[in-house]
């Protein structure tokens, strides 16, 4: 459990070595627990939340969840109702949406304390391309029947620097495996499920998911062209976070099958990724491609070097080597219109011929 007000040893860490003048008073010390009204608002428009957790083994994973306006809501001052749990080919799915589950009652007071032990630490960031505007909710979770309830301990709005501009398509998903762009047939069923938030089953003989320990050559091509990726931490004792990474297409340098980098770029000096990546390298990267749906999740380990070797824009390098890979294909029940780039975005050129850390 995080507790309010106490100063992260990872992100004061970070802070002094960035030569912040008031190092540890910034970052989760400055968060508060309560869901300010305003909050709640953006919260019950939202379709799509970005979650981040660690499996059984310890293994950090970022997915997503998502449903129709209103299918994650605030309930009183410190908890939020999703009516969503993580698919079955989810990595997250073991902890946040197997077993049997609580009773699946309407929204009362004991929902917000959930069922089945003190539950796991969640990072959640509900972000909105279309606006650039996002919120992290990070807390406890415990799943209640068909929904989970999340009880916030941190709730803080981030700037819209480095987010891509993107709507979601208003016409029908194409069908999963199907041609790219081409519209399902007239009466398929799967297309009310689309327009509702929910996932459509992938059609016979179409792999759901696919495990390996490694990036395929076509995950790596679609790593080197991502303009955004979200990456989850967390740390015993002081909770779970999931945030946003954005930049132009190829800010994520690919070294090989088992190894990204990309660069940090100057934010709000909170470090609340970095601090935790400063007690536990342990984390989870999510890459989504708009256009199919598909859902790329890594877990491995990160370092941090203090050193950005020159990259624009960069005050630093993040290393990632890759422990497990799933490809969950169409996870995400909706495609996206690409608007714009982010004014903030830097020249990616220093990124591309990046070496290896120690190289």
């Amino acid at each position: 459990m995080i507790q309010e007000g106490k100063v992260h040893p990872g992100e004061a860490a970070v802070q002094r070595r960035a030569g912040v003048r008031r190092a540890g008073e910034l970052g989760s010390v400055r968060t508060r627990p309560e869901i300010p009204e305003v909050a709640g608002e953006f919260l019950r428009a939202q379709r799509m939340l970005v979650i981040g957790a660690a499996d059984a083994s310890g293994r950090v994973w970022a997915s997503a969840l998502t449903g129709p306006a209103g299918f994650a809501r605030p309930y009183g001052e410190r908890a939020v109702v999703v009516d969503a749990l993580p698919g079955a080919h989810d990595p997250l799915a073991a902890v946040l949406g197997g077993g049997a589950g609580g009773s699946g009652g309407a929204d009362r007071p004991d929902a917000a304390h959930g069922t089945g032990g003190d539950g796991h630490d969640i990072g959640t960031l509900a972000i909105e391309p279309a606006t650039r505007r996002r919120m992290r909710l990070n807390g406890r979770v415990r799943r209640d029947g068909e929904r989970l309830v999340i009880r916030t301990e941190q709730v803080y709005a981030n700037c819209p620097k480095y987010i891509q501009a993107r709507t979601i398509a208003d016409g029908p998903a194409p069908h999963p495996g199907g041609v790219r762009g081409r519209s399902p047939e007239s009466g398929n069923p799967d297309t009310a499920r689309r327009a509702a938030g929910i996932p459509a089953a992938a059609p016979a003989g179409t792999p759901a998911e696919t495990l390996t320990g490694a990036l395929t050559g076509a995950q790596r091509a679609w790593i080197g062209r991502a303009d955004t990726f979200f990456v989850a931490t967390r740390v015993t004792g002081l909770g779970a976070d999931v945030s946003h990474r954005g930049g132009g297409p190829g800010f994520v340098r690919v070294l090989g099958g088992r190894r990204l980098a990309w660069p940090e770029y100057a934010g709000n000096m909170m470090y609340m990724t970095l601090g935790n990546l400063e007690l536990d390298e342990r984390c989870g990267l999510l890459f989504l491609d708009w256009d199919s749906g598909d859902a790329l999740h890594l877990t491995g380990r990160a370092r941090v070097d203090e050193d950005p070797r020159g990259v624009p824009g960069a005050e630093r390098l993040v290393e990632f080597d890759v422990d497990r890979v799933v490809h969950a294909a169409a996870a995400i029940p909706f495609r996206w219109t690409f608007g714009d780039y982010s004014r903030h975005n830097p020249p990616v050129e220093g990124v591309t011929s990046l070496p290896a850390m120690g190289a």
